[in-house]
């Protein structure tokens, strides 16, 4: 099984930049899609940003897009969320995710097509 563990959050004002970590223990991490998701109180989940397991193709959501930037490095079993440009709607809890079946290519966007949940880190934007 995958165990997914997040950093890398805080407070930021808006306008300003964090980068978020996902460190992965499983065996599988290197062929996964992996995602990031976030998620305020009381509000469902919200897709973020997808990577496939190659690291070759990315996606977003539109909330996001030319602001936040997914990677990942296979070698050091991590994942990475750059976030800029960072806005008070961007607060809440970042889950990263790792994808049900190995070697997937497609950018999965919903939660249920996830396996594997990290604990969570709270990004806080302040205005």
């Amino acid at each position: 099984q995958e165990q997914l563990v997040e950093s890398g959050g805080g407070l930021v004002q808006a306008g300003g930049s964090l980068r978020l970590s996902c460190a992965a223990s499983g065996r599988t991490f290197s062929t996964r899609t992996m995602a990031w998701f976030r998620q305020a109180p009381g509000e469902e989940r919200e897709f973020v940003g997808v990577v496939s397991w190659s690291g070759a193709s990315t996606d977003y959501g539109d909330s996001v897009k030319g602001r936040f930037t997914i990677s990942r490095d296979n070698a050091k079993n991590t994942v990475y969320l750059q976030m800029n440009s960072l806005k008070r709607e961007d607060t809440g809890v970042y889950y990263c995710a790792a994808h049900r079946l190995t070697h997937f290519m497609s950018g999965a966007t919903t939660p249920n097509a996830y396996r594997y949940w990290g604990q969570g880190t709270q990004v806080t934007v302040s205005s």
